[in-house]
């Protein structure tokens, strides 16, 4: 009984303590929500100004690419192909065409018959850069070098 009143006071002064430091994490929250999304804007035109560039310098151009197999496996672009003999890579087409800003459509064609078509965000990608992945599976057989997909959307879209 005798401390009762010590500690009420000790309570009250931890109390306000984490008041005051939820209150500041809660504007740090909103700082780095407000951060994230002007980066995101940022990121957003970027690409946009990337596209118009390319647009202005290759307008002849066409904004279909198109690769065998066999070229994206010389290039490193593609490891493997489940399934399939390196031999037989020659017989598997690809078309990399620019559906938006940031958006792209592959289509696979073995021996000149559609097979699957995977849509690409570009944004999707240097994350999976960002993060260190070196590989990923598209057409769930197709595996692709990340950084060598990148440097080749690159250097036929944005012309880098």
């Amino acid at each position: 009984i005798r401390n009762q009143h010590r500690h009420r006071q000790q309570r009250k002064r931890e109390l306000a303590k984490l008041r005051s430091t939820l209150e500041s994490l809660g504007q740090k929250a909103k700082f780095f929500e407000d951060q994230s999304t002007y980066y995101q804007e940022y990121v957003k035109a970027c690409l946009v100004n990337l596209a118009s560039k390319s647009n202005e310098k290759s307008k002849a151009k066409s904004t279909v690419v198109k690769y065998t197999a066999q070229k994206l496996h010389q290039k490193g672009v593609i490891l493997e192909i489940e399934g399939l003999p390196v031999s037989q890579f020659r017989n598997v087409n690809f078309e990399i065409h620019s559906a938006d800003v940031g958006r792209f459509e592959v289509s696979a064609k073995f021996m000149g018959v559609s097979m699957e078509k995977v849509e690409l965000i570009f944004q999707d990608l240097l994350q999976l850069q960002y993060e260190g992945v070196a590989v990923m599976k598209m057409f769930g057989r197709a595996k692709i070098n990340v950084n060598l997909l990148i440097f080749l959307i690159n250097k036929k879209f944005y012309g880098k």
